[in-house]
């Protein structure tokens, strides 16, 4: 009798560790995708931090810079871009990349009465920075175009929306 009990609380202990074992390892997959996501989003903010920055202190390219000062632009004039949110919506399953498609969308608010050309190009500026971080970080900049548009990594393929101006 003794020898049954102990051979009924090994097949309990199988059966447990065997259900253990599945539930991990598909908490992982899920898990994963999370992360992913979520290191996507750091390394957004950290590419709109420093797209918003490069514009506060009017720093710019020597050709953007000529053109800029050849056009009269008020962006030469150094001024303070507040990034108000970042957000990402899930496009669905993209055929064409066999990804999931994630699109970035920021709302900004400008210090200065900016046209619309000098807004459009402010928020050019934040997104490109956006998509070239995300590019460092899932070490994928030989797999998309200079403007870094798209992005990918592992599951994902990222795009950017229009700046938002508030």
């Amino acid at each position: 009798m003794i020898k049954e009990n102990k051979g009924q609380a090994s097949a309990e202990l199988l059966l447990l560790v065997g259900v253990l074992v599945v539930i991990i390892l598909l908490s992982l997959s899920f898990i994963a995708g999370e992360n992913e996501l979520t290191v996507a989003m750091a390394a957004a903010r950290n590419g709109v931090n420093e797209g918003s920055l490069y514009t506060a202190g009017a720093i710019y390219p020597s050709d953007t810079y000529r053109d800029y000062s050849e056009s009269d632009y008020m962006l030469l004039i150094p001024s303070s871009v507040e990034i108000v949110n970042i957000s990402y919506t899930d496009m669905g399953y993209d055929s064409k990349f066999e990804k999931t498609k994630i699109q970035f969308k920021v709302y900004a608010h400008a210090s200065k009465d900016f046209d619309k050309k000098e807004l459009d190009s402010i928020g050019d500026r934040i997104n490109y920075n956006l998509r070239k971080s995300l590019a460092q970080t899932f070490e994928t900049s030989k797999s998309t175009n200079k403007l870094y548009n798209p992005v990918f990594s592992p599951h994902y393929v990222f795009t950017t929306a229009n700046v938002k101006w508030i």
